[in-house]
């Protein structure tokens, strides 16, 4: 205990640390205790990061702040309007199909399993297979039975949702706009001396930009690649599929494993297990390989230099903790927190060897 407690002295005796430690422990709180209220507020801010790039591209060009901020802005609202009138009706068509015909996908998976237990009689029987489909038809009816709920009492939010969709392009436009006088006013309630504050916000705000830019330009290109080859080779749901695709790179490793089983599923269902099949599944894994020993390099470099163990173990944390957007932001969430680590002060040598004679008198005066 003496040394936990000398350990304790030693850095909160820092007032770097404390500051950074209220200012962490603050955003922490926000964030558990409203974090849902403020959505929309979170969505405006990593739009308006991505947003920034192309502000600070065209200032360098010679347009002035605000004529950048408009263009820009103009840019995102018509991207915004496509995606919403054009994608958004297709996915939730496709989406609806899909659902509609899960039992049929899942006739046809019984289909398939039930000739296991003649090639491998010794291994698995007709009632285990039986047994399985039967669990995997509750297990989806239970999963969509949210969704009917949701569809049946969803007046409330539709409503909120389109608040929402008003709300956030104009967070947008004056998070962008007004960026270094938000930041100023944040700034005004911490104290004069605050260089570990800024040290960490500097490294953050560094990561999390190129971050956010990066992973969109990537969910575009992946999911745009993926339209192009599901299209080509005539495959059903294509573009629920790559819209699927595209965002599985949110969530690294798990992601790309997770959206397997959909498009097997699909394939399955569309050709059985013929040739179609086994290069619709080719087509997928070249993309996913591409992706991530060609794409995800040449993005992001060293931009977010942590270890696929570290990734991995954001992922269940954050996603424990927050659900789908405790995944999605496991990324970020780990930067933060290895930018904070890299930051924080580390004992010296002296310090450790001045810290083990204060442990031996104050054992010594306890045993006196």
């Amino acid at each position: 205990m003496n040394y936990i407690s000398g350990w304790f002295r030693r850095q909160f005796s820092n007032p770097q640390v404390v500051i950074l430690s209220i200012v962490l422990l603050t955003i922490a709180g926000v964030i558990w205790l409203v974090g849902d209220t403020l959505a929309p507020l979170f969505a405006a801010i990593v739009i308006a990061y991505l947003l920034q790039g192309l502000v600070a591209r065209l200032q360098r060009l010679g347009l002035p702040h605000l004529p950048s901020v408009i263009v820009a802005f103009v840019t995102f609202l018509l991207i915004f309007l496509f995606a919403a009138l054009r994608i958004l009706p297709t996915f939730v068509r496709q989406l609806t199909q899909l659902f509609q015909q899960t039992p049929a996908i899942v006739d046809a998976a019984k289909r398939l399993l039930l000739r296991l237990p003649e090639m491998y009689p010794n291994f698995i029987t007709t009632q285990q297979v039986n047994d399985y489909v039967a669990s995997l038809g509750a297990e989806l009816v239970s999963a969509g039975q949210p969704l009917i709920s949701y569809s049946v009492s969803s007046l409330v939010g539709f409503f909120t949702g389109v608040v929402y969709l008003i709300l956030v392009p104009f967070l947008v436009f004056f998070l962008v706009r007004d960026k270094e006088s938000i930041l100023d006013w944040f700034v005004s309630f911490l104290p004069s001396e605050r260089e570990l504050t800024n040290r960490v916000w500097d490294e953050v705000n560094g990561q999390i930009s190129n971050y956010v830019r990066g992973k969109v330009w990537e969910i575009f290109i992946v999911g745009a690649a993926t339209f192009f080859v599901f299209t080509m080779m005539d495959v059903q749901y294509a573009l629920f599929l790559s819209v699927l695709t595209g965002v599985s790179v949110l969530i690294p490793y798990v992601g790309a494993a997770l959206v397997t089983v959909p498009v097997a599923a699909v394939g399955l269902f569309q050709w059985g297990l013929s040739g179609e099949f086994y290069t619709l599944l080719v087509a997928y894994g070249v993309i996913q390989a591409l992706d991530g020993n060609l794409l995800a390099p040449l993005l992001f470099s060293e931009v977010v230099n942590l270890h696929p163990v570290a990734i991995i173990t954001a992922i269940l944390v954050f996603g424990g903790l927050w659900g789908v957007w405790g995944v999605f932001f496991a990324i970020p969430l780990a930067t933060v927190i290895n930018a904070v680590l890299g930051a924080w002060p580390k004992a010296t040598a002296d310090e450790a060897v001045t810290s083990e004679p204060e442990l031996a008198d104050g054992a010594a005066v306890e045993g006196g």
